[in-house]
């Protein structure tokens, strides 16, 4: 057994050393941050592993769309996962401004100001419905009738004409890194697509996005995923890590969600065992948090050990 271990910082202690030391504290999810560090620098350092990234939309309003983006300009993962609200959100920051809110504002009275209220972030009425609207309205009146996509091209098209480095798209576009959406009609990106494709046939075939899973998984033994928050992106990636291998070789779950209602969200990586989801002798862990306080922390960690490995930008996917 390791003994406990008090943490002795200083003002000049990095965000790397802080990390690494939280794993000497004992408890609580301190060093499950530590070990998620050492979890992810193995799995995105591995050339043979299928590096997966998954997260909700609701994380794209708030400023780790940033992490996000940069985590694909670095080509730190080879496959994303998410929702439509990630697509909603990701153009409507490029095109328009969210704002500080609070969580304990009198929404009725924000609608009547026609604001929308997501947390504590706000976001107006014509920064977000209207201008996706218009945006996706554009998009598809520039392709040819009976035009087909799968999730991942449609999001590199996006991506292509948002011509932004903020934006998540944008560098899923640049680095060719799939951006897979399962559930493509949930969400305004999803709906404008749906209204404005049935006029010249333009449509989204996710049965596409599928073929490439097959392929992507079954071409790659070895796979490793960072799976921030739950809801169908953690599940997708989690059912199509079962082909291929014997699951998931590394795995890192970040969440605030709880296990005891039996949700998928707050599932911990041990139920996925049971599923053949993650292999059994997985390095997975379970760091139960909001994402917004630990995910800047582990990244600029991460950046601490991987982030000037030239050879991962050069890798080939």
């Amino acid at each position: 057994m390791e003994p406990v271990r008090d943490l002795k910082l200083s003002a000049s202690s990095s965000v790397l050393e802080v990390v690494k030391r939280m794993g000497e504290m004992g408890g609580f999810m301190g060093p499950h941050l530590t070990r998620s560090l050492d979890t992810l620098v193995s799995m995105i350092e591995r050339k043979d592993c299928l590096r997966i990234l998954t997260f909700t939309g609701n994380l794209v309003s708030t400023g780790l769309r940033g992490i996000f983006a940069d985590m694909l300009r670095r080509r730190f993962f080879d496959l994303v996962i998410t929702t439509c609200g990630a697509l909603d959100h990701d153009i409507a920051r490029t095109l328009s401004t969210y704002y500080h809110g609070t969580f304990d504002a009198d929404d009725v009275e924000l609608r009547s100001r026609q604001i929308h209220r997501l947390g504590n972030v706000f976001i107006p009425f014509e920064g977000y419905g209207v201008t996706i609207e218009k945006f996706v309205r554009s998009f598809v009146e520039s392709l040819a009738s009976g035009t087909v996509l799968s999730t991942y091209e449609l999001c590199w098209r996006l991506g292509e004409l948002l011509k932004s480095e903020d934006s998540i798209l944008y560098w899923a576009h640049i680095n060719r890194i799939p951006v897979v959406v399962p559930g493509i009609y949930d969400g305004a990106v999803g709906y404008n697509l749906w209204l404005y494709g049935k006029r010249s046939g333009v449509r989204v075939d996710i049965a596409r996005d599928q073929d490439l899973l097959d392929d992507l998984m079954w071409s790659h033994e070895v796979k490793g995923a960072l799976i921030v928050g739950g809801g169908i992106s953690k599940h997708h990636a989690l059912w199509w890590s079962q082909f291929g291998g014997e699951g998931l070789d590394y795995a890192v779950y970040i969440t605030s969600s709880d296990e005891y209602d039996g949700s998928l969200s707050g599932a911990r990586p041990k139920e996925a065992q049971s599923w053949g989801k993650v292999a059994p002798k997985a390095r997975a862990v379970f760091v139960k948090a909001d994402a917004t306080l630990v995910l800047p922390f582990l990244y600029v960690a991460l950046l601490g050990i991987v982030g000037g490995n030239s050879s991962l930008s050069n890798r080939e996917k």
